[in-house]
């Protein structure tokens, strides 16, 4: 079966209202830029989104919030949104904020067909509330459930028709572990090759992970925020 689609509006198909989906990426670095906007074209509701971050206020998963897309954000950092801030405050959005050594963990056992994992962070903290404790060797640890997701959507630098894929410096971050966790995982690359093409030393996560992928267009990448040394005279 053919992995290879043509754009990001045909690989997104099968995405709709009040599924569960993952977004790689860390502030605006490695995000999946092309299926963003065309979720944002389909204009699915009731989305439950797993990201390190939530964008900012026009640009990212921010688009998604702005259009008011999202039901529930689970995420580790959220300060450079506003809109993020006046729906959680609002009441509009469910939030769910955890520490994000938990988050990547999470993805990852997913990845691995774990059902869930025991991490001391969190421990004697709000994000305990509710959740088991249990002692190892004089130490608690909290039981965090492994991400349930319908979809991942990853971004990659270079992939194949396989979907093996290769991330670029700092890029990679959630991408590789979330590309290992959902049911569907549809990547996005700036450069498509042929199977054979990529070092297979290179390829940091594997095809067999991988259900779709396109090439994508049109890349901004912006930076979320620039600090520049003044010019020494």
């Amino acid at each position: 079966m053919s992995k290879l689609y043509s754009n990001a509006d045909a690989a997104i198909e099968g995405i709709e209202d009040g599924h569960t989906i993952m977004l790689g990426g860390f502030g605006l670095c490695g995000i999946p830029e092309n299926c963003i906007a065309a979720l944002e074209k389909k204009s699915v509701k009731n989305l439950t989104c797993i990201s390190n971050n939530a964008g900012v206020d026009d640009f990212g998963i921010g688009l998604l919030l702005k259009q008011k897309q999202i039901k529930k954000m689970i995420a580790s950092y959220v300060g450079e949104n506003a809109e993020f801030e006046r729906q959680l405050l609002s009441g509009e959005m469910e939030v769910e904020l955890i520490p994000q050594g938990t988050l990547a963990t999470r993805c990852m056992a997913a990845g691995y067909g774990m059902p869930a994992i025991y991490t001391p962070a969190g421990v004697g903290t709000e994000v305990a509330v509710g959740k088991e404790v249990r002692n190892f060797n004089g130490k608690e640890y909290l039981l965090e459930n492994a991400f349930d997701a319908d979809f991942a959507i990853v971004k990659a630098w270079k992939g194949d028709t396989l979907g093996n894929l290769i991330y670029k410096g700092t890029a990679r971050n959630f991408n590789p572990v979330m590309a290992m966790a959902g049911k569907v995982t549809i990547a996005e690359v700036e450069i498509l090759v042929e199977a054979g093409e990529l070092d297979p030393d290179q390829i940091h996560t594997p095809g067999i992970f991988v259900h779709r992928i396109f090439e994508g267009k049109n890349y901004e990448k912006r930076i979320e925020q620039r600090t520049v040394r003044k010019k020494e005279n």
